[in-house]
């Protein structure tokens, strides 16, 4: 259910993922995209982690990161303004988890749960994947509406198996120069 009207911002959470072409580039030409949206703003971002394939593992490493969005959009709006980007990008989807130029995930919509066919809010498996634990806990900060977010993903990281097979790509610099700060 929808508590905020269609004008009102609300803060949101995605997570991007590449291992085709040149991946970082893609990654920040997708933020660029997404910020450059008159509905959309790029608030703050992860870290950039490689990280080994999931599910299908005949494929190259990936790399991954968070960010954290402004929106006046509703959750299925973004999700498609976040699918025509993919698609302007290259992303082609023939393989399950298979390789790809980028993919865009809208992890949680602050506010809002949903379950519908095309999307389920907050993401029904963001806890269970360092891959989007770990930049995520990178971004979400620990005062005020992130509290109980923050405090989830603490409790889900010390739980999960598979964090070794991440390593720090690089620190991302969102175009105003400040980086949040990590935990």
């Amino acid at each position: 259910m929808n508590i905020h009207s269609a004008s009102e911002a609300s803060e949101a959470y995605i997570a991007l993922g590449a291992n085709l072409g040149n991946r970082e580039a893609t990654l920040k030409e997708a933020l660029h995209r997404l910020d450059q949206h008159e509905a959309i703003e790029v608030l703050r971002c992860s870290r950039i982690y490689e990280t080994e394939p999931v599910g299908y593992l005949d494929q190259p490493q990936f790399l991954n990161m968070t960010a954290a969005l402004r929106t006046t959009l509703a959750p299925e709006a973004l999700l498609q303004v976040m699918l025509e980007i993919e698609n302007q990008l290259g992303r082609v989807r023939d393989i399950r988890y298979g390789p790809r130029t980028v993919d865009l995930d809208l992890l949680w919509v602050e506010g809002q749960t949903l379950d519908t066919p095309d999307l389920t809010l907050p993401h029904p498996r963001m806890m269970e994947r360092a891959f989007v634990l770990v930049p995520l806990s990178d971004i979400v900060p620990q005062d005020q509406s992130g509290a109980s977010l923050h405090s989830k993903l603490a409790a889900a990281l010390q739980e999960l198996d598979g964090k070794e097979g991440m390593r720090l790509w690089t620190s991302n610099e969102w175009e105003d120069g400040s980086e949040h700060s990590g935990n």
